[in-house]
């Protein structure tokens, strides 16, 4: 599947401020199954962009607006191709529990074993793992019981914006049964690291279709987790739609929680509030690739003899530059 994403972010300043310093997260990844076509941003106003890889291998923009400005306006687009990933096994062995155990895995996932930022067990997690029994989950296979943890939290909790905010902690959720991707993202692995699954978290984007079910949010990015599973490396789950991720899901970044993998994230100099403002379109392609103009030039049928054909081709060519001229 062939996807095309904009992504815009507006930053308004009370009153002009004398500098920004931002980084950015933005540019989808390059992978076995998703295959990052084009990436390009626009800052307004324009500055110099610098580019690394972070700790987890996230590509990693950065620049600095060193003049006077009210406004900040970053458009970052994309052009990303994915597949469908390989069908899963309905379940694994219980020995997949005892492999989660290994040395190997326990040193490779590091990160994603341990509590950190949003991601932390709370009394009111503890309350919310008893209420559901899911701890008897565990008595499964642990891709059997991943996909049940999956469709409770998304039975468990209604999808609306608003309810909290991107430094929200998983409390607030959990207490209104309410929130946005970001939180079932992060309750999902709170669970999973109690459990002893490395699990990370994935910011992307996802091509809605509400005819499949899909609630989340079409002007917005989106949020889900991967497990790592011995048997079948990182599994990708999307506790705020139910599903596993798929060919729809675009993954931008992987980091420990959301604090990792923000969008966007900087400082300003100025004695000035400020508003963000984000907008995101995710679409099917056109096409692949535009066809050039060169290749679709009219063909008037004309008489038979050579004479003739050179002087449709020439008034053809003519016809086409005159095109190309009026476009300039």
């Amino acid at each position: 599947m062939l996807l095309e994403i904009r992504h815009v972010t507006q930053y308004h300043y009370e009153r002009p401020v004398r500098e920004s310093l931002m980084e950015l997260w933005m540019q989808p990844q390059k992978g076995a199954r998703q295959r990052l076509v084009s990436f390009d941003l626009d800052i307004d106003p324009a500055a110099q962009v610098f580019s690394y890889a972070d700790s987890f291998g996230n590509a990693v923009y950065h620049f600095d607006v060193p003049q006077p400005h009210d406004k900040l306006t970053i458009i970052a687009r994309s052009a990303v191709e994915t597949e469908a990933p390989a069908e899963l096994p309905l379940h694994l062995d219980m020995g997949e529990w005892d492999r989660m155990k290994s040395e190997f895995v326990r040193g490779e996932c590091f990160d994603f074993l341990r509590p950190h930022g949003f991601v932390r067990t709370t009394e009111m997690l503890e309350r919310f793992i008893v209420d559901h029994d899911l701890d008897a989950l565990r008595r499964q296979d642990p891709l059997s019981a991943l996909r049940r943890l999956n469709e409770t939290l998304y039975q468990a909790f209604d999808y609306e914006p608003g309810v909290t905010d991107a430094d929200s902690p998983i409390d607030l959720a959990l207490e209104a049964r309410r929130g946005v991707c970001q939180d079932f993202a992060h309750i999902m692995l709170a669970i999973c690291r109690a459990w002893g699954l490395p699990a990370r978290y994935v910011s992307g984007y996802l091509f809605t279709d509400r005819d499949a079910g899909d609630r989340s949010d079409p002007d917005a990015t989106h949020a889900w987790v991967e497990v790592f599973l011995p048997s079948l490396r990182w599994v990708g789950f999307d506790p705020t739609n139910n599903m596993l991720t798929g060919e729809r899901h675009v993954a931008v970044a992987v980091g420990r929680d959301y604090g990792d993998v923000t969008p966007s994230r900087g400082v300003y100099k100025g004695d000035s509030d400020s508003q963000l403002a984000v907008g995101v379109s995710v679409r099917r392609a056109r096409a692949a690739l535009a066809e050039p103009e060169f290749l679709r030039l009219p063909r008037p049928s004309a008489p038979s003899g050579s004479k003739a054909r050179r002087r449709a081709n020439a008034d053809a060519i003519r016809e086409n530059q005159q095109r190309q001229q009026q476009q300039q």
